[in-house]
């Protein structure tokens, strides 16, 4: 499509300020918005809920904050990045604390590995559960280096708009340099005998929805990046990343409509003309940008059914079932992040990857955010957040999810016992959970997958879903279900690469802010 071709839906040349609609207030929506109303667009987001923010969203209960979805800020460099793309500082925009300890880390005898960028704690505790282990965990974190850097420059940083783009003789050493055919879990037998330690460097593949034991090993990158860049956990909650973006985008002129659900978005021939909400109201744009889930799009949204069996046949993530607790006192023994590892943890996956299902002993992870922020809960009192992974939704309905509930909570309660805490279920004053069916219900979430389509190898760079239509090319999507996946940072990445291929295709001006905006690398590098 040349831009001499982009016309507007009146028929009426659109170069002077075209318009784009954009179909979700989550990350990629708003910072979607965001460029393209810097790069001179008319631009309207429209959101079937009451705030922004989709997945990273946030409740207030009686003094309670609660984010209900990411609870820790990873990859550093490339929010530092983004925001500069931007044309803002990051440090201007938030109000970041680094997390030392990153996690701790509580096995099935309540045994505990600190996770932290202290090499001397380090080197003590490895040492403790396999002798030789330090070393090999020095030359892991050195691979995860390589992977980090090689993965963002070649892969996540990259708009794989043709097959030849991502198969060719150029990017054939990707192979050797970033392991994507090799098994996360399988190769750290080269690293560390410990089923232990295995597990405490690879559970951050549950991040991406996915099992270390089909993960590529690519994903070293991940506890290399938290423990050389930090995890950081910005004042007020993650939900602050989303105000600041708020910010920018109305700052830039984006126009926001909340408790719009779209019923369709409206095509003729091979063009999108725009949307028609559920109150029958048809809102007319150059340009649409989904930002709802995109196999929620192509089953709901668009009127191609065979398009939309192809999405549903793809590999879906996993989901979780979320507690939120406010609780009448505070709970010293419980620091920021506390991840219970099950000794069985093959088991665990297959559970929730192959059978759908919450394991017998689930590993889970719970969030103290009042450690971090104590604005987060009253004086005196605790704000908890409890997380178990489980099985997305079967569609042959055997789960009955209230049992699941129930178990899943008591698997917390039973955990928690190993840190000394037994009367938790006393001092809860309230609950809120959240399992499958809400995430389908609140974030028209396929399957209730919390992170969208899986991560396997089959699924990632160019073979994971284009962010622009096949047939309408002025239809575009971002999100966890596009490239490059999941998670708030790759959002990010994934809005820029979707606004630069807008701009390309409707040929609107360059600006890239990232050349005059001062970046904070030293602030991370090396701490």
């Amino acid at each position: 499509m040349t831009p001499a071709t982009i016309t507007s839906t009146s028929g009426k040349p659109a170069a002077f300020r075209p318009s784009a609609i954009v179909i979700g207030a989550g990350i990629g929506g708003i910072t979607t918005a965001a460029h393209l109303a810097r790069r001179g667009m008319r631009v309207k987001v429209v959101e079937k809920n009451r705030e922004p923010g989709g997945r990273c969203g946030h409740f207030v209960r009686d003094g309670h904050h609660f984010d209900t979805g990411p609870t820790l800020l990873v990859m550093p460099l490339l929010y530092e990045s983004e925001f500069a793309s931007l044309g803002v500082s990051l440090r201007e925009a938030l109000d970041l604390q680094r997390v030392d300890p990153t996690y701790r880390l509580v096995f099935d005898d309540g045994s505990q590995l600190a996770l932290t960028s202290d090499l001397n704690a380090m080197r003590e505790q490895l040492e403790a559960i396999e002798p030789g282990s330090f070393d090999g965990f020095l030359r892991y974190i050195e691979e995860g280096h390589r992977h980090y850097h090689v993965a963002l420059d070649k892969l996540v940083d990259r708009d794989f708009r043709t097959a030849g783009q991502f198969f060719s003789l150029r990017n054939l050493p990707l192979l050797f340099q970033v392991k994507p055919l090799a098994r996360h879990y399988r190769h750290m037998r080269a690293y560390f005998d410990s089923p232990r330690l295995k597990s405490a460097f690879t559970f951050q593949d549950v991040y991406m929805g996915l099992s270390p034991f089909e993960a590529p090993a690519t994903f070293s990158m991940m506890p290399y990046t938290e423990l050389a860049h930090g995890v950081w956990y910005p004042r007020g909650g993650m939900i602050r990343i989303v105000d600041a973006l708020m910010r920018i985008a109305e700052q830039a002129g984006v126009e926001f409509e909340f408790g719009a659900a779209v019923e369709r978005i409206d095509v003729r021939g091979d063009r999108a003309r725009g949307i028609t909400l559920d109150d029958g109201r048809q809102l007319e744009a150059d340009v649409v940008v989904a930002n709802a889930d995109l196999p929620y799009v192509y089953q709901n949204l668009l009127p191609d059914d065979h398009a939309a069996e192809r999405m549903a046949r793809k590999r879906f993530s996993c989901s979780v079932i979320s507690f939120f607790w406010g609780v009448d006192k505070p709970y010293s023994q419980l620091g920021p992040h506390t991840l219970f590892l099950a000794d069985d943890y093959r088991d665990n996956f297959e559970s929730i990857i192959d059978k759908l299902d919450l394991p017998d002993n689930p590993s889970l992870y719970v969030h103290a955010p009042a450690r971090l922020d104590p604005s987060a809960a009253p004086a005196g009192q605790d704000t908890l957040i409890g997380i178990v992974p489980v099985g997305h939704l079967d569609e042959r309905g055997e789960q009955d999810w209230r049992l699941i509930r129930d178990e899943a909570r008591q698997a917390i309660f039973n955990r928690l016992s190993l840190l000394g805490v037994h009367d938790l279920e006393q001092h809860v004053k309230f609950e809120v959970s959240y399992t499958p069916l809400s995430w389908r219900k609140r974030y028209n979430l396929m399957k209730g997958s919390t992170h969208g389509l899986s991560h396997t190898l089959m699924q990632l760079g160019y073979m994971r879903p284009k962010n622009r239509h096949a047939r309408y090319h002025n239809l575009y999507f971002v999100g966890a279900s596009t490239h490059p996946g999941t998670g708030v940072p790759t959002a990010l990445v994934s809005a820029r690469l979707v606004a630069q291929r807008v701009a390309d295709d409707v040929a609107l001006p360059v600006r890239d802010p990232r050349r005059t905006t001062q970046t904070l690398v030293p602030r991370y590098a090396g701490q």
